[in-house]
């Protein structure tokens, strides 16, 4: 009998089913036809809208309980296997796929907005829980990925700025800071903690490993921490081994492994401003601010004339980074170390103009007591020469430096050179070179007055003068301080050469002329004998005076000392042997003690700086 009865029941639950399908279908369809209703068949209707909107309801809350039911036992099945996961490489992308499982999971939950006391958030607590400590793990992970895959910097092998294809310099390189396989991994996890707002988390994590990193390759690159004392307290030659390592670590670090790290942000967060640009500063911002802090240590130092050499040479790195920091920091968020960058470069290009002045004031301020031996070229012209070639080297930096103050130096530029067209359109560098030129030509000629021999002092400053010419002439200074400029100093010691001459042998050659002698055709009377006699043997005197005291001045030039010789030799000796010559009848072959010919001679000795006596 009861068997009856169970059998019977699903029979009746289907023909009621049939019965209520095909009740449905036939309100449907008058629904859809243009039959008018009455009013108590709408009212029928409304009746039933309600009935089914309650019976719908009671639908939906069983398939609703169902499904978060299900999302539960997901949530328990994703946990235990991330539970047990133990970092393995080879995994990685599974747990990935079910952390992001997991993500959805909650994210559906959220969209119920379950309330306080229910079964839904009480999964939804649990799923937020697990979710938490998958991205914990998964944090881990990225630390231990960016680690792990590391690749170690060898500045020794970084290829040559030169592309051996175009022949043009390809002065930033790309290089592979991560293991290229781990790269993928490393922008999923990025991605999935952005997703699940643990993107700050992300970026911390990214920072610090590589913040990590970067102290490494300082490490590599000899980059120690310097405090302005340190840097103060550095003797000459330190703190120039100091400044070389300096400024090709710089190079290296800008060029290559800042653009490299930038790149590294880009291959993982993407390559939008607000992202990979914000953490690329953030990483590399302390790396950046230790190699400027020397730069500005260096800076704020006292002045020394010899140091600014050391200090252009950090300037001219500096300036020549200055468009790759622009390109590596390029949105709002690296304008800080854009500015301190530009900062830093000015302060160093103040220090280095005011050693250049400190050295314009030393030459100026130079005196000397004493007359210096010889006449020769005076150390201080040899100082300064050799100091303005060597700063050629810097052109770029010292005209930047000078232009950016709008400094001409008029007075003492006017003060040594009268040719205004000239100066005014020399570049600023040459402009103060050519002040500097005119401040030691005046030092100069006052140390030439200190002299007693009348005729030592235009030998000093011809010695002195020439050097300047020749050495502006073979070097680059010949293009800071032009052709007028060299070709006014050679008219200018010449100059001095003809007063040299004048000084010494005017005098000596008065006296083998005919003036004062009876010309006329008629024997000699006795008197103009001795007088020639007389004449002779002072020459003798004057010239053995001179050769004893001018064999031991100096003209260090050989060319220059040649052609003195040779200019006084015509001079001397043709005047000589023409006066020997014309009165060859009336003088005894007693009274010739030199001929021209031991003359000549004689006067090779000159100004070779060792005193010789006849």
């Amino acid at each position: 009998m009861s068997h009856t009865v169970s059998s019977t029941k699903p029979m009746m639950e289907t023909l009621i089913e049939h019965k209520l399908i095909a009740a449905a279908t036939l309100i449907i369809r008058e629904l859809d036809s243009d039959n008018k209703l009455s009013r108590k068949a709408k009212k029928k209707l409304v009746d039933l809208h309600t009935k089914l909107s309650s019976t719908s309801k009671i639908f939906e809350d069983e398939d609703e309980e169902e499904e978060v039911s299900g999302i539960e036992k997901q949530i328990d099945s994703i946990k235990n296997k991330i539970m047990i996961w133990t970092y393995e490489p080879d995994e990685v992308k599974e747990y990935l796929k079910e952390v992001e499982g997991l993500r959805r999971l909650v994210e559906s939950l959220q969209s119920l907005n379950p309330c306080n006391e229910s079964k839904e958030h009480r999964i939804l607590t649990k799923g937020n829980d697990v979710l938490r400590t998958s991205i914990h793990r998964i944090q881990r992970l990225f630390e231990r990925t960016l680690v792990h895959n590391r690749y170690n910097f060898v500045p020794t092998r970084v290829r040559s700025s030169q592309d051996d294809e175009v022949g043009k310099r390809q002065d930033v390189y790309i290089m592979h800071l991560i293991d290229p396989e781990a790269i993928p991994d490393l922008k999923s996890i990025a991605s999935l903690m952005f997703g699940t707002n643990y993107g700050r988390e992300c970026v911390d994590s990214f920072i610090s490993v590589r913040k990590d990193a970067l102290d490494d390759l300082l490490f590599i690159l000899e980059i120690e921490r310097s405090s302005v004392e340190d840097v103060l307290k550095m003797e000459r030659v330190a703190l120039s081994s100091k400044i070389k390592r300096w400024t090709k670590a710089m190079r290296i670090f800008v060029r290559i492994y800042l653009a490299s790290e930038k790149f590294l942000c880009e291959q993982i967060f993407g390559q939008g401003e607000s992202v990979s640009a914000l953490y690329f500063s953030e990483s590399s911002k302390a790396s950046i601010l230790q190699f400027l802090n020397f730069a500005e240590a260096l800076a704020v130092g006292h002045h020394e004339s010899e140091r600014i050499f050391m200090v252009l040479d950090v300037h001219d790195t500096l300036s020549d980074l200055t468009p790759d920091i622009k390109s590596s920091y390029p949105h709002e968020n690296g304008s800080y170390l854009r500015t301190k960058f530009r900062d830093v470069l000015s302060r160093v290009g103040d220090h280095a103009r005011a050693e250049f002045f400190e050295f314009t004031n030393s030459v100026r301020s130079n005196v000397s007591n004493l007359a210096f031996p010889k006449g020769g070229i005076y150390p201080l012209a040899r100082f300064v020469m050799n100091y303005v070639t060597a700063l050629v080297a810097y052109s770029n930096s010292l005209n930047t430096i000078f232009a950016d103050h709008g400094e001409t130096n008029d007075q003492d530029a006017a003060s040594g050179d009268d040719n205004v067209n000239e100066i005014s359109s020399s570049s600023p560098m040459g402009l103060h070179f050519r002040s500097l030129m005119s401040i030691l030509e005046s030092n100069l000629e006052e140390k030439s007055r200190l002299y007693k021999e009348d005729a030592l002092g235009p030998l000093f400053l011809m010695n002195n003068v020439h050097y300047m010419a020749k050495k502006v002439k073979g070097s680059k200074l010949r293009t800071i301080l032009g052709a007028d400029w060299i070709r006014k100093h050679n008219r200018k010691f010449q100059y001095y050469a003809m007063s040299y001459t004048r000084s010494t042998w005017s005098p000596i050659l008065k006296l083998v002329t005919e003036k004062g002698l009876n010309h006329s055709d008629s024997s000699v009377p006795p008197s103009k004998s001795s007088l020639l006699k007389k004449r002779l043997g002072m020459f003798y005197t004057a010239f053995e005076e001179i050769y004893k005291s001018q064999t031991g001045w100096l003209i260090p030039d050989n060319q220059l000392r040649e052609d003195l010789r040779i200019s006084i030799s015509v001079k001397v000796c043709q005047d000589y042997r023409h006066f020997v010559n014309r009165f060859r009848n009336h003088i005894s072959k007693k009274l010739i003690k030199y001929s021209a010919d031991d003359l000549d001679n004689y006067l090779l000795d000159l100004f070779e700086g060792s005193p010789k006596s006849l």
